[in-house]
C-alpha cells in the first residue's frame, strides 16, 4: 500500500515497525521519503549538518534484505539522525568546530555501532551548538537551527539540531548528548521526549569529550515508547567505556503502561524558580495536577543544594573540558594555522578554530586548575557536587520520582539571546543539578506557553533513581497519554503530498 511523504514523516518508531512487519512499506520508501522531506525543508529548519543520502539508501536496501531473509529487530530500517557529537564512520565528525571542520574519524561510537548492527538507517549527522557549549545552536561554526514551532527562534541546544530534526519529522527518532541539560532543553522547545540516562547506563565510547563526567549519549524521540526502544538499542555495560556499569539492560517498554497510581512524586520547590516565565509555570503545575488526577500523590519537597549547582557545573565542566580540549592542537588532526614555530602555530590553530564560547570556557576551567586555585574553586566544587547528589539520594528515600520544569523561559528568537553569559547561564539552572548528580531524566512534552501569539512547546522533567529509566519514562508515557500534547506537530511548508 502507497503512503504519502508526509504521512511517513508522521511516524513514530513503532509505527514504523508495525508497517514495514507488515509489508506495507519498505525501509527504501520510507528512508526516500525522509530524504525528501530534508530536501524540501531542511532549508528552513538547518537541522543537519551533514545529509548521506548515499549511505541512507544503502542501510535501506540491506535493511529490506535482512528483513525478507526473516530478520526482525526494533529498529531495522528506521531512518534516524545523529548529532555531531557522536562518531559515525564514513561521515565527519565536526562537533559543529571550526576546528574539526571535514575531520573523517576512523571509528563509530558504540551506540552508534549497536544502531547499525540493529539495521537503523542513518539520514545524516545534525547540528550542535560547538562542542556541545550552548543553549541555542548559535554557537555552531556552521549556522543555527531554527526550531520547528517558530521559525524565527532557536530549537534550544545543544542537541537542537536532534531536536528540530524529529520535530519536523525529518528524522524518526535522534541521538543527542546531555552534558548540562543538552537533550532535555532542546526537547522542551521543541514538544519531543528527550532522555538523559544515568551516568554509565549508555557508553561514551566514540563521543566527542566536553566534560567527561557529565557527557551522556540520549534519544530524542516523538513519544515515551520510542523512548524506551531506542534507550534499550544504545544502553549496556561496554568495556571500552570503563564508567559504563554492569547494571542489566531490560525491555523497558514493558512498564510503559503500569500507570502512576500510588507512586509518590516530588515537586522540588527550588525548581519554581523566581522569574519562570508565568505560562511555563502554568503548564508545569497543570501537568502536576494530572499526574495527581491519575492516582499518583504529589507533594512539594526540598532540594536545598539546588541554588549551588550553576556555579559547580561550571568549574567542574570548564575543568574538564580544558583538559579535553587540549588535544585540538594543530598537530595531529583538524585545522592547522600553518604557522612558522609550533608554539605560534598552537596559539593560532586555536584562535582561529574555536569560538568565543568556548574559548571562556577554556579559560574558566583553566584558572580553575591552576596552580593556588585548584583547591579554591575545583575541589570545593567537587564536594558541594557530593552535597548535590546526596540531595537526590534523600529524596529517592521517600519519593519514586520526582517532576519539574525544564527550563525557566520559552524559546527566544535568534539573534536575541541575553548577552550577559552569566544570564544565559541561568537556561540550564533546572537540569544542571540532576547532570551532576548523574540520576536518569526524561523531558516530556506537557503543554504549550502563549508567547508574542505564538504557542510555543513546554516541556516537564521526570527525575528518577540511578538505573530507574523504566520508572521515569512510565510517569511519561501517563503523562503524554493523558495530556495528548506530542501529538501536535509543527506546520512547514511546503508539506510534501
Amino acid at each position: 500500500m502507497s503512503q504519502s511523504g508526509a504521512a511517513l514523516g508522521a511516524l513514530t518508531i513503532h509505527e514504523a515497525q508495525d508497517l514495514l512487519r507488515r509489508r506495507q512499506v519498505s525501509a527504501v520508501e520510507l528512508t526516500r521519503a525522509y530524504l525528501d522531506r530534508i530536501d524540501a525543508l531542511d532549508g528552513r529548519v538547518r537541522a543537519y549538518l551533514h545529509v548521506a543520502p548515499d549511505l541512507a539508501m544503502a542501510q535501506a536496501e540491506a535493511a529490506d534484505h535482512r528483513r525478507a531473509a526473516g530478520e526482525d529487530t526494533p529498529l531495522l530500517g528506521v531512518p534516524l539522525a545523529i548529532k555531531d557529537m557522536i562518531t559515525l564512520r564514513g561521515m565527519p565528525a565536526t562537533a559543529a568546530s571550526a576546528i574539526l571542520k571535514g575531520f573523517m574519524p576512523p571509528y563509530e561510537a558504540t551506540a552508534v555501532s549497536k544502531l547499525r548492527q540493529l539495521g537503523a538507517v542513518f539520514l545524516g549527522k545534525t547540528n550542535t551548538d560547538e562542542f556541545a557549549m550552548g543553549w541555542s545552536t548559535e554557537t555552531s561554526a556552521y549556522f543555527t537551527t531554527h526550531n520547528p514551532y517558530d521559525l524565527a527562534r532557536v530549537p534550544g541546544g545543544s542537541s537542537g539540531g536532534s531536536a528540530a530534526a524529529v520535530a519536523a519529522d525529518l528524522a524518526v527518532a535522534a541521538l543527542g548528548t546531555d552534558t548540562g541539560g543538552s537533550v532535555r532543553q532542546p526537547a522542551s522547545w521543541t514538544n519531543t521526549v528527550g532522555m538523559r540516562p544515568s551516568y554509565g547506563r549508555v557508553s561514551r565510547w566514540g563521543v566527542v569529550a566536553f566534560a567527561s563526567s557529565l557527557d551522556q549519549i540520549g534519544p530524542i524521540t516523538k513519544d515515551a515508547r520510542d523512548n524506551a526502544i531506542l534507550l534499550a538499542a544504545i544502553a549496556g555495560q561496554d568495556p571500552r567505556d570503563s564508567t559504563t556499569m554492569p547494571e542489566p539492560v531490560g525491555d523497558y517498554q514493558t512498564e510503559l503502561d503500569g500507570g502512576v497510581k500510588g507512586m509518590r512524586l516530588g515537586l522540588p520547590r527550588e525548581y519554581l524558580v523566581e522569574g519562570m516565565h508565568p505560562s511555563i509555570k502554568a503548564a508545569v503545575l497543570q501537568a502536576v495536577e494530572r499526574l495527581a488526577s491519575l492516582g499518583a500523590e504529589v507533594e512539594e519537597m526540598s532540594l536545598p543544594n539546588t541554588r549551588h549547582g550553576m556555579p559547580v557545573y561550571y568549574l567542574v565542566a570548564g575543568a574538564e573540558l580544558s583538559a579535553n580540549l587540549a588535544r585540538y592542537d594543530g598537530v595531529r588532526f583538524g585545522h592547522s594555522a600553518g604557522a612558522a614555530s609550533m608554539w605560534e602555530n598552537y596559539r593560532q590553530t586555536r584562535g582561529q578554530g574555536f569560538g568565543p564560547e568556548v574559548k571562556r570556557r577554556i579559560l574558566l576551567g583553566t584558572y580553575a586548575l591552576s596552580a593556588g586555585y585548584y583547591d579554591a574553586y575545583y575541589l570545593k566544587a567537587q564536594k558541594v557536587r557530593t552535597l548535590i547528589r546526596q540531595d537526590f539520594d534523600h529524596a529517592f528515600a521517600a519519593y519514586d520520582a520526582l517532576v519539574a520544569p525544564v527550563v525557566p523561559i520559552p524559546p527566544f528568537v535568534i539573534g536575541e539571546a541575553p548577552t550577559d553569559p552569566v544570564e544565559l547561564y541561568l537556561t540550564d539552572v533546572l537540569t544542571i543539578p540532576t547532570s551532576l548528580a548523574g540520576v536518569p531524566c526524561v523531558s516530556v512534552p506537557a503543554g504549550f506557553a502563549l508567547v508574542d501569539g505564538k504557542r510555543l512547546p513546554v516541556g516537564v522533567q521526570v527525575i528518577g533513581k540511578p538505573f530507574a529509566e523504566a520508572t521515569i519514562l512510565r510517569i511519561a508515557h501517563a503523562l503524554e497519554q493523558a495530556t495528548g500534547c506530542w501529538r501536535e506537530r509543527p506546520t512547514l511548508e511546503p508539506a510534501l503530498a
